[in-house]
């Protein structure tokens, strides 16, 4: 990337000119947003939209394009047809597992193996050990370009407290640079018991969202639909892990859509995983995107998390890689993310809260890029769309310059080589894109 003028620092007006803009980050009210023809064509087919952009104090003033000609009125930055992206919206991680790896690691990398993992890593899960290993979450997802994140917290028993607590704490802590939202994890079958009640509350108390992991039990459906109305009393949306196995008869896909219709619940409901569905028959898919559909319900797919987890036996290469049907759910018009998942703990190694990995990840393992079409708006618009934030994850006059920068000129330089050297604006500002060093954890967990 060329080197950052310091105009770009402050929040005087200044234009972004020859960018190419991902058609499906485009605000819909723009009417003149065509795609470059040569690109939109075999064999690129990608949907690229050439402009200008001026910001001024922080906003997105004018957006014009590229062959009109920016008038005189300001600074300009020549981004030479580099992509520019709205900031990510992170719609599914697991901040309170993240970095337990070096003091954890999973000894065979299955799910049981990472379930058993992170129970045994409880003991540790003070504010103080929660604090530090959050935050510096945080700063590797703000530095990679996200603006918003969502966490799942495991919220069972005398952790529930804790851990909300913390996480209320970083969210004030991080107000101007990030929205945090976050989602109580428990086995669907408390809320079978007393204490789900309990734990509404602690949700309601803190503005969060109720959620739980769902795998087919006796009682799954009463324990499903008891969430439902929990959620429905106290204004709550959901939140549901579902059917993270290669079983196909894991269906709690399905049984939270006919949840949702029968109480004709009003709130957002998000289901993440749907692993299930890759191994089922096309009768049993078309039921459930069906019912999916009609209940305006949105699937969250964790592309790297499930492809490391799924079909793992030990010297024998996996079969099947558990990432969710994501062309059939997008083709059925069922709102569909994709997201990050855990990072360097039990359940996954690797990872560094980059979205841009997600995306690259998620159009390999799930062939999404002949064509591209509206897969960027699956780390951008869609997420930000179910985290609730009309402002967010698109880019229009009027709205906020948190963008993107990137030297690469299409998506397929863009998923061809890792983007270090992107360049990330908040409110029109350049911000610092180091990321924080890991030896900035050994205090809470060596690494060895």
């Amino acid at each position: 990337m060329t080197p950052t003028p310091d105009f770009a620092t402050v929040t005087d007006r200044y234009w972004l000119t020859h960018i190419r803009i991902p058609l499906g980050c485009l605000d819909p009210s723009i009417s003149w947003t065509l795609p470059i023809p040569d690109l939109a064509a075999p064999p690129w087919r990608e949907e690229l939209v050439a402009a200008h952009l001026a910001i001024e104090k922080g906003m997105i003033v004018d957006l014009i394009p590229a062959h009109h000609s920016p008038p005189m009125d300001a600074p300009t930055w020549d981004l030479r047809q580099g992509l520019v992206w709205p900031c990510f919206v992170d719609s599914h991680t697991h901040l309170d597992k993240t970095h337990i790896w070096p003091r954890q690691a999973n000894p065979d990398g299955t799910f049981a193996s990472a379930l058993a993992m992170v129970r045994q890593d409880y003991t540790h899960w003070t504010a103080a050990d929660l604090r530090p290993r959050m935050d510096f979450a945080l700063r590797c997802s703000y530095a990679h370009g996200t603006q918003a994140l969502r966490t799942h917290l495991d919220s069972l028993g005398p952790q529930g407290p804790t851990s909300w607590a913390v996480w209320n704490d970083l969210r004030q802590l991080w107000s101007d640079r990030l929205t945090l939202q976050a989602v109580a994890l428990v086995g669907i079958e408390v809320y079978g018991t007393p204490e789900a009640a309990d734990l509404a509350d602690l949700v309601a108390h803190y503005g969060g969202i109720l959620g739980g992991a769902i795998h087919n039990q006796p009682r799954m459906q009463e324990w499903i639909e008891a969430a439902f109305r929990l959620a429905q009393d106290r204004g709550l949306n959901l939140d549901f892990h579902v059917d993270e196995s290669l079983d196909p008869a894991e269906d709690g896909l399905r049984w939270v859509a006919e949840a949702k219709l029968k109480y004709d619940f009003q709130g957002q409901v998000t289901c993440g995983h749907a692993c299930s569905l890759s191994v089922q028959t096309e009768e049993q898919v078309q039921t459930t995107l069906d019912l999916v559909k009609q209940a305006d319900i949105a699937v969250v797919s964790l592309p790297m998390c499930n492809a490391y987890l799924q079909d793992r036996q030990t010297g024998r290469m996996p079969r099947y890689r558990g990432v969710t049907l994501l062309p059939e759910l997008a083709q059925a018009g069922i709102p569909v993310a994709l997201a990050s998942d855990n990072c360097r703990d039990p359940f996954f190694p690797y990872g560094d809260h980059d979205m841009l990995e997600v995306f690259s990840q998620g159009v390999r393992l799930g062939q999404l890029d002949a064509p591209f079409g509206q897969w960027p708006q699956a780390v951008t618009t869609t997420p930000a769309r179910l985290l609730g934030l009309p402002q967010g994850g698109h880019l229009g006059v009027g709205q906020s310059a948190d963008l993107v920068l990137f030297q690469a000129r299409t998506l397929n330089e863009l998923l061809a080589r890792p983007q270090g050297d992107r360049i990330v604006l908040r409110q029109g500002a350049v911000i610092d894109g180091t990321l924080p060093d890991y030896r900035d954890l050994d205090g809470v967990v060596s690494q060895r």
